[in-house]
C-alpha cells in the first residue's frame, strides 16, 4: 500500500468577526490517494473552500498539519512553498482569473513564465485537449464563460502538476456547460493521472469523482 499523497491531521481554523469568532474548521483529518478524485461538499459557510486552501497551502491553519508528498506545507519559506505550489498543484476558481489583455496561449503559459519555464508547447497542448485550438489566440472577452473556465483549466495543466483543486469551478456557469466542465476534469485527471480535489455545492456532481467528503459545521460527516 502506497502512501497517502496528501494528508491533513486535526485542522482548526476560525476567523473573527466583531466580537464573534466564527469556527470554520473544527478538527478536519482526511488523506487523499495518488489519482483519486475526491469531491468536498456541503452546504455553503460549511468550510469547504477554507478547508480546500489549506489542504493547497493557500490558507495557514491555526494548528494542525498538512502533508504532500511528504513534505510538511507551512513549514519553508514562502519562496519555497510558492515554489511548490507553481511546479506540483493546478488550481481552478470559481472566477476564472484570466488576465484580459493577454490572449487564452498567453494565459495558459503563464505559471510556466512565472516559474521560469515558459511551456508554449505545453500550453497548445492543454488548450487542445480542453478542445479550444482553434481559439488560443483569442483575448477572454472574445471567449464565453464556459470557454474562459477551459482556459483555466489548461492553465492549471500546463505545469504538469501533480495534484489540481478546483473550487466551485462550474459556479458561474449554467448547469449544461458545467457538466461539461467537470466531465473535461474528471477525464484529463483520469488520462493524465492526476489528483482532483473539487468543492462543489451540487451533489448531483459530487456523485461522479471516486469519493465524496462532506462537510457540515466545519467538521467532516
Amino acid at each position: 500500500m502506497t502512501s497517502p499523497q496528501l494528508v491533513a491531521q486535526d485542522l482548526r481554523r476560525s476567523f473573527r468577526i466583531g466580537s464573534r469568532r466564527i469556527e470554520v474548521l473544527r478538527g478536519v483529518s482526511l488523506e487523499v490517494q495518488q489519482g483519486e478524485t475526491v469531491f468536498l461538499v456541503g452546504a455553503s459557510g460549511a468550510g469547504k473552500t477554507t478547508l480546500l486552501y489549506t489542504l493547497a497551502g493557500l490558507e495557514r491553519p491555526e494548528s494542525g498539519t498538512v502533508e504532500f508528498e511528504g513534505r510538511r506545507l507551512y513549514s519553508g519559506s514562502a519562496t519555497s512553498q510558492a515554489k511548490l505550489r507553481n511546479e506540483k498543484m493546478g488550481f481552478v476558481f470559481q472566477g476564472y482569473f484570466l488576465l484580459p489583455e493577454l490572449t487564452a496561449l498567453e494565459n495558459v503559459t503563464l505559471p510556466g513564465m512565472i516559474g521560469g519555464r515558459p511551456k508554449t508547447n505545453m500550453g497548445e497542448v492543454s488548450l487542445s485537449d480542453v478542445g479550444l485550438a482553434e481559439r488560443m489566440h483569442h483575448l477572454p472577452a472574445e471567449l464565453s464563460g464556459g470557454e474562459q473556465q477551459r482556459v483555466a483549466i489548461a492553465r492549471a495543466l500546463t505545469n504538469d502538476p501533480d495534484i489540481i483543486f478546483a473550487d466551485e469551478p462550474t459556479g458561474n456557469l449554467d448547469s449544461k456547460t458545467g457538466d461539461t466542465i467537470i466531465d473535461l476534469l474528471l477525464n484529463l485527471a483520469h488520462e493524465r493521472k492526476k489528483t482532483l480535489l473539487v468543492v462543489t455545492h451540487d451533489s448531483r456532481l459530487a456523485d461522479r469523482g471516486d469519493r465524496q467528503l462532506r462537510i457540515v459545521d466545519g467538521m467532516l460527516g
